[in-house]
């Protein structure tokens, strides 16, 4: 087929895809279809090219420092011509480029194709750089394939650069070009470079990189046993062992391998959070700057032993942490979903959670729960005592209240849902008014087999009552109380709490489980006992969200949407206009306002431009101006108005 051919009926393909919900036609390529779709879905503009900018980045990077002598001798073959290559890092953002045609060089600082902008697939949609990082593979983007039309006048070859010791992707190299006629060796040349750049890599890598790469290279040479190689700062792993490991596991399986490090052909067996067994042979790596990392090799055990009952008698809440920390109490949690009274979800890791922290309550086994404010922490503790068929509540205590010592936190932080003192749970009782009232407070707490005593915010307790606060939870363990405690991801806390705990599970943020999403708006909306339900627009707007506040902070969008609906169920009117933009830059009070206001009046005029340009008393060309500016998308509506015309951009 002629190339402007082509060109015409992928243009046209484009169009038709914009404009309904169809599927792009077969001649449009495979790869550039799925982009397509994402970028829509995404709510990407079609018209202007919007991206955050990064002014500040390390200019020194690895990634930076290999690339530079491979950019120098492209740069001086491409001298003149209409091209251009571009390094970027492995979340897109630019960081460096050069050209060898000042016409390209004006027309990509337009487009915003320049060092501290991101080219990341989620800003611009379709484009070389966004599907290679998006794809982990070389793509090429011609013309009119390009999602954004102001990207239609070049063709651009991007082709991943991939670290040579981890495997990992580390950036994406870029050739573009003006639109036109492109060879076909122009993949060749971004895949060959990127080569280069990885050798180049490889060389900055220091000697104990290079000494684990090696090792795990022979380690895995013959059979396809699992193997895992853990380094200060670098984790190998092959399929074998990757598919079924964690982060959770991979952090204790490295405090194994750190005690069995210096005996040869030493072994353990080791309890993963999952409850699988697994069996541990360790050698350490070594290299000319001393000790490398070690290398495991392992052996899972498919049916996990239960030693459950080695553990239910458990007095001092974990006195023997140093060697057994991460030893289950024998949950075997497979693929079966686990589902806590009050609680939802089906995400692999919140799964696995669940299972944990359910066994845990069963065996009467001391629980850490770490993860973001917001998440859950004290609702999965509520719902894993319940779990045991106690028809007590859990008594909550806040090691974060003002009354516990000067030093703590002004007030407590709910993690969840529900997740303050009183509701779903018993506050503890006791005056908190001495020096020891946290302790007295634990203390004084009701204990016995069928209790649960949860301590909020661990990190708050004073360093000078830890030892205290410690006696108190191992005395309340002795008694047969079930006892939790939930800690921020990045808190300190001494080791003498530390030890008061067996066993420890991280909630996923909101952000890790989005899959989770529509069940959890429909529980969250069912408790606000109105029957209300969200229109099919609602999702995608939440799905795009970071939702920094996790599942608190969904739980308080969709209660004001709720109280304020217009109709029997939610709209996409009816959330916050923060979540109608897709910027993720930080906006100040006043921008802010300006872009509520922007939102609402758009909102109100059913996204009449015009309609809401002359309610506002500014012009249209400055409501399209300000879209781009905060990032504003709003939900389609069903044709254009006649006051807008046809052929108007849309948002």
């Amino acid at each position: 087929m002629d190339s402007k051919v082509r060109e015409r009926n992928i243009a046209r393909a484009r169009l038709k895809f914009l404009e309904s919900a169809e599927s792009p036609p077969p001649l449009v390529p495979e790869n550039i279809r799925d982009s397509w779709q994402r970028s829509k879905y995404l709510g990407v503009a079609i018209s202007e090219v919007v991206v955050p900018y990064q002014p500040d980045y390390d200019r020194e990077s690895r990634l930076v420092r290999a690339a530079a002598p491979v950019l120098d001798r492209l740069e001086q073959t491409l001298a003149g011509s209409d091209a251009c290559v571009i390094v970027t890092d492995r979340n897109g953002w630019v960081r460096d480029r050069r050209v060898g045609e000042l016409q390209l060089s004006a027309h990509l600082d337009r487009v915003h194709l320049a060092p501290g902008f991101s080219y990341a697939e989620r800003f611009v949609g379709t484009n070389g750089i966004g599907v290679a990082l998006e794809e982990r593979r070389s793509s090429v983007v011609l013309g009119t394939e390009h999602f954004n039309e102001r990207l239609q006048r070049v063709s651009c070859a991007a082709s991943p650069i991939r670290n040579p010791i981890s495997g990992r992707v580390a950036g994406a190299l870029n050739l573009t070009c003006w639109n036109g006629p492109v060879s076909a060796l122009m993949a060749a040349l971004a895949r060959e470079a990127a080569g280069d750049v990885e050798r180049v890599l490889y060389e900055l890598s220091t000697s104990s990189e290079r000494a684990l790469l090696e090792a795990f290279r022979y380690a895995t040479h013959y059979g396809d046993r699992p193997v895992l190689c853990l380094g200060q700062d670098l984790l190998l792993a092959n399929s074998a062992a990757a598919v079924r490991l964690t982060g959770d596991d991979h952090r204790l399986l490295r405090e194994a391998a750190a005690e069995l490090g210096h005996a040869p052909r030493a072994r353990r067996r080791v309890r993963l959070t999952g409850g699988q067994s697994v069996l541990v042979r360790c050698r350490q790596v070594d290299s000319p700057a001393g000790i490398a990392g070690y290398l495991l090799d392992l052996v899972f055990e498919d049916a996990p032993e239960d030693d459950a009952r080695s553990r239910a008698g458990y007095p001092g809440g974990g006195r023997g942490r140093g060697r057994e920390r991460g030893h289950g109490p024998g949950a075997a949690v497979g693929g079966k979903p686990c589902p806590l009274p009050g609680l939802v979800g089906a995400d692999p890791t919140w799964n696995t959670v669940s299972h944990i922290a359910a066994h845990c309550a069963r065996a009467r086994v001391p629980l850490l729960v770490y993860g973001e404010a917001g998440t859950g922490k004290s609702a999965l503790a509520r719902g894993a005592h319940a779990v045991t068929g106690t028809a007590t509540a859990p008594v909550v205590v806040d090691a974060a209240d003002p009354r516990y010592g000067p030093e703590a936190p002004g007030a407590a932080d709910p993690s969840g849902p529900g997740d303050a003192p009183g509701r779903g749970g018993v506050s503890a009782p006791g005056d908190a008014a001495d020096a020891g009232g946290l302790a007295h407070t634990l203390r004084a707490a009701p204990a016995g087999p069928g209790r649960a005593l949860v301590l909020r915010h661990l990190d708050a307790v004073a360093p000078a009552d830890a030892p205290a606060v410690a006696a108190a939870l191992a005395a309340a363990a002795a008694t047969g109380t079930w006892v939790v405690a939930t800690l921020g991801r990045a808190s300190r806390v001494p080791d003498t709490l530390l030890r008061c705990f067996t066993e420890a599970v991280t909630v996923p943020p909101l952000r890790h489980r989005l899959a989770d999403l529509p069940a959890l708006v429909e529980s969250l909306l069912r408790r606000t006992g109105a029957g209300v339900e969200c229109a099919p627009d609602v999702l995608p707007l939440l799905r795009r969200q970071d939702w920094p506040g996790n599942i608190r902070q969904l739980a308080a969008v969709l209660r004001k949407a709720a109280t304020g609906r217009r109709t029997y169920r939610i709209e996409a009117r009816d959330l916050p206009p923060s979540l109608h933009t897709a910027g993720h830059r930080s906006l100040s009070a006043w921008e802010a306002a300006e872009r509520d206001t922007l939102v609402e009046a758009l909102l109100a005029a059913d996204g009449n431009k015009l309609l809401a340009a002359q309610r506002l008393g500014i012009s249209r060309t400055t409501i399209y101006r300000k879209m781009r500016a905060y990032g504003i998308t709003l939900p389609p509506r069903p044709g254009p108005s006649p006051a807008e015309g046809p052929g108007m951009p849309s948002a």
